[in-house]
């Protein structure tokens, strides 16, 4: 089970040894990167919050106690992470594009499976309505439908109240699905009248 060996492998890097450490961070590295770019728009910065986020899980690695799962623990590292990336941002440029954003939308059944490139339309509408989405409707979003956290340790993750995080979930799916029709209707629109 996962947990019974993210627990074993925690207790043997709080113990100091390097491989457990190493098996822990390769074991959840994927579903932190991927939080970490969602969360930050764009591929530079969320590769900037994954290491920082890695750094700040090994730096804090002997104060997790176990009280929630190392997951948990993890993922809020990677948001607190990202909110500081996204902090910093404004004191610089934002990097122009968005690449490498693929695996975000679920898997159809095959024989419901859109085309290739239908699946790169979806996949770039969401991303853009997801850059629009507002931070705090965001990162429950993400952390919920991508991360797969139930309602109770999204709020031990982004410190909030439960009652608040089905609230930002609920408001935030509601705003993307606009923002997704939104700009699905102006793409259709432009095709429809394109410009001379």
């Amino acid at each position: 089970m996962v947990i019974d060996d993210d627990q074993r492998l925690v207790q043997a890097a709080q113990a100091g040894d390097r491989s457990s450490l190493d098996a822990l961070l390769r074991r959840h590295y994927d579903r932190i990167s991927s939080i970490c770019r969602r969360i930050a728009g764009n591929a530079a910065d969320g590769d900037d919050a994954t290491q920082e986020a890695l750094l700040a899980i090994v730096r804090g690695l002997d104060n997790f106690d176990g009280r929630s799962k190392f997951s948990t623990w993890s993922y809020r590292v990677a948001t607190n992470a990202c909110l500081d990336e996204l902090r910093r941002r404004k004191r610089r440029p934002i990097p122009a594009s968005n690449d490498d954003q693929a695996g975000w939308l679920a898997h159809n059944e095959a024989d419901d499976m859109p085309s290739f490139d239908e699946r790169l339309a979806q996949r770039d509408a969401l991303q853009r309505a997801l850059d629009q989405l507002p931070i705090e409707f965001r990162a429950p979003v993400l952390l919920r439908d991508q991360a797969g956290l139930d309602y109770a340790e999204i709020a031990q993750t982004l410190d909030i109240p439960p009652g608040t995080v089905r609230s930002r979930i609920a408001r935030g799916r509601s705003k993307l699905a606009e923002l997704v029709i939104a700009g699905n209707q102006h793409m259709i629109d432009e095709r429809q009248n394109p410009l001379p």
